[in-house]
């Protein structure tokens, strides 16, 4: 499968995340680094974005079963 590059505008569109917040989530490891694709351009990999993305989702969705099972436990 053929490697893409996504430039930040449509990481932005389908992360839903600001500018800002993707480099401040670069700089912290929480987020796929950039490459760089000329002096002053670069991209995301695809596959790491929507790694990333499914990822986000999993973790979403445990901590909303987990919570679920804590308020039902407190409600008995």
């Amino acid at each position: 499968m053929p490697r893409k590059i996504l430039r930040l505008p449509i990481v932005l569109d389908r992360t839903g995340l600001s500018r800002s917040t993707v480099y401040q989530r670069v700089t912290e490891g929480k987020f796929p680094k950039s490459v760089s694709l000329g002096a002053r351009a670069v991209g995301w990999i695809e596959t790491e974005v929507e790694e990333w993305i499914a990822c986000q989702i999993e973790a979403s969705r445990e901590l909303r079963v987990q919570r679920a099972g804590v308020n039902r436990s407190s409600a008995r």
